[in-house]
């Protein structure tokens, strides 16, 4: 679908994080962001904790989690 068309409605996508990479499990055009809410487009994801499997808007964003909850779970 292109978000072009009438009707398109952009919906939220499941993701499993891995070491560099992600897989969708459930089509959709964003993510949110585990810290700030902000919704982050699927091409736009380049920062996310594999531990906790969380996504993170930007490198700010991704350094606020690891200084709030270390590296782990």
């Amino acid at each position: 679908m292109n978000i072009f068309d009438k009707g398109f409605s952009p919906s939220e996508a499941t993701v499993r994080y891995l070491d560099g990479d992600y897989v969708v499990l459930k089509q959709g055009t964003f993510v949110r962001c585990a810290i700030s809410g902000k919704p982050i487009p699927l091409d736009e994801l380049f920062y996310w904790s594999v531990d906790r499997q969380e996504p993170y808007v930007d490198a700010s964003t991704a350094h606020e989690a690891f200084v709030r909850y270390g590296r782990g779970n």
